[in-house]
């Protein structure tokens, strides 16, 4: 199964115009919720940016449980990097790849043993116009950002089903759909 899991503005964006994203932080609770949801993933696929901003997971050290244990799932899963741009990847169990290729995630939904993310808005988006994505998991952040990089691609349409819901004390509500 392949999910995109992102974390949003209220208004759709995952950064806003200038490229931040501080007002996403999850609290404790969404983020052993997110661990939870991540302990059945196997592998990631990121764009260029998405990788940078996660690599940070590979040397993070926290004496709070709930960063540790993000940490050592991260760590345990495998990591593809599609980008014409980096050089070289600098966390284990990781590969490069120049092009996305519908194709090859498809023989890799088929063959995985465990769930595969996709993170980053440009990269599913490739992925949802493939028709790649099962699943689409969004943590809603209470607030307008006004503008930035969307969450989904426009011009698109998908026929949705409600699969979860959950609203934390932050006013954080996450949402799972499937594809129907």
């Amino acid at each position: 199964m392949l999910i995109y899991s992102a974390i949003a503005s209220l208004d759709g964006y995952v950064e806003d115009e200038e490229g931040k994203f501080d007002w996403a932080a999850p609290d404790e609770d969404v983020h052993a919720f997110v661990n939870d949801l991540e302990r059945s993933v196997g592998t990631y696929l990121y764009g260029r940016r998405m990788y940078e901003t996660m690599v940070f997971w590979e040397t993070a050290e926290d004496e709070q449980p709930f960063i540790r244990d993000f940490a050592e799932i991260w760590r345990a899963a495998d990591k593809i990097v599609y980008s014409k741009t980096l050089e070289s990847v600098s966390s284990d169990r990781t590969r490069l790849e120049r092009d996305f290729d519908p194709d090859a995630v498809r023989q890799l939904k088929e063959t995985a043993g465990r769930d595969t993310t996709i993170g980053g808005p440009a990269l599913a988006a490739q992925a949802i116009r493939a028709g790649l994505v099962d699943e689409y998991h969004f943590f809603l952040v209470p607030v307008l950002v006004g503008g930035g990089k969307r969450a989904l691609p426009d011009g698109v349409r998908k026929e949705l089903e409600l699969l979860d819901e959950r609203r934390f004390a932050s006013g954080v509500v996450f949402v799972r759909y499937r594809q129907r």
